[in-house]
């Protein structure tokens, strides 16, 4: 069996509801997109706009490891 190897892709997932559905959203976008087989995330940043005194969208940097052999 051979070591696997993967190529990251950097990403940023949006959401107006949380943090953690901006990270599903962008990983889900990989998956559907054709990229291969998605296998890990990092998370790099975190910030958001704001709205009205509030936080109104939450967006997320995401380097995502998609195993290619």
């Amino acid at each position: 069996m051979s070591d696997p190897v993967y190529k990251k892709i950097e990403i940023i997932g949006t959401s107006t509801v949380s943090v953690e559905d901006a990270i599903a959203n962008g990983v889900a976008a990989v998956v559907t997109g054709g990229e291969g087989k998605a296998d890990w995330f990092e998370v790099q940043e975190v910030r958001g706009h704001i709205a009205n005194g509030k936080p109104s969208q939450y967006q997320v940097v995401l380097k995502v490891g998609v195993h290619i052999a």
